[in-house]
């Protein structure tokens, strides 16, 4: 079975800033990581290996140091890994990203299935995977939380917000997992060396075949005019009165003082 991977490398958002002047995010000095859901994509396509053999090709779009999560996802058991980096995929939306993975896929060859965190935590949209599938004009199933494929027969099980779901289509499909569908495993020490001593192919916009005015900022017809901290809220006063009457009437007088009521 070929199986292929979309990951992205992503900021560790408990350290996010935003530059107050640019409106740009703060990177000199974040650390970076593997997109979480995306750890969960990996995990699964190593289940698929273990269970029906084959191959796992990890890719990613981004700047050189997206390295360091390809290697980790080696160090984890996948076998081989891409990066498309290029200048010209600078300012990507999601439709001109899903465009490039799609084309840096199409260049790998043939392929059963192809694994997608839900969405990666710094966007929060969920729109790459589904795209991809498109450009591909391939079967799609979104927010997996089982999955079971078998005679070239996916059979997988989907959350939504009233339930689940229980959805089959036929090979060659993209499957978008959600946390709940596996635990990711840790590198080991032979995968950690492994990947150490892996050369990553970096494939850039001349390498693929693509129109220029589908990827970058050409291509992105949505662009993020202004990103902002929400102001800090004023922390709230805790009233403690030796029964709920006296307090009550505290917080009566303390609401007709602020001119809320």
């Amino acid at each position: 079975m070929e199986i292929i991977v979309c990951v992205k490398q992503v900021p560790d958002t408990t350290e996010v800033k935003i530059d107050p002047q640019t409106n740009t995010l703060i990177r000199q000095g974040v650390p970076s990581i593997v997109n979480p859901f995306d750890k969960n994509a990996v995990e699964e396509a190593l289940r698929l290996k273990e269970k029906h053999g084959g191959r796992v090709t990890v890719i990613s779009m981004g700047p050189p140091q997206a390295k360091d999560a390809l290697k980790e996802c080696i160090a984890l058991g996948a076998d081989e890994a891409i990066l498309l980096s290029d200048r010209a995929f600078g300012g990507a939306d999601t439709l001109a990203t899903s465009h490039t993975l799609a084309a840096g896929i199409k260049k790998l060859g043939s392929f059963d299935v192809i694994l997608c965190g839900k969405q990666a935590i710094d966007g929060d949209t969920a729109q790459v995977g589904p795209e991809i599938a498109e450009h591909l004009d391939i079967a799609q199933i979104t927010y997996v939380s089982k999955l079971d494929i078998a005679d070239g027969l996916v059979r997988a099980e989907r959350e939504h917000e009233e339930g689940y779901e229980i959805i089959e289509t036929k090979l060659p499909v993209l499957l978008s997992v959600v946390k709940s569908i596996n635990e990711p495993r840790y590198p080991s020490i032979k995968g950690t060396m492994k990947a150490n001593r892996k050369e990553i192919p970096v494939w850039t916009a001349a390498d693929l075949d693509i129109n220029p005015e589908q990827i970058g900022l050409k291509g992105s017809p949505t662009q993020v005019r202004r990103i902002f901290t929400p102001k800090q809220r004023v922390q709230g006063e805790i009233i403690q009165e030796d029964n709920a009457r006296d307090a009550v009437t505290r917080l009566l007088t303390k609401l007709t003082q602020a001119k809320i009521i």
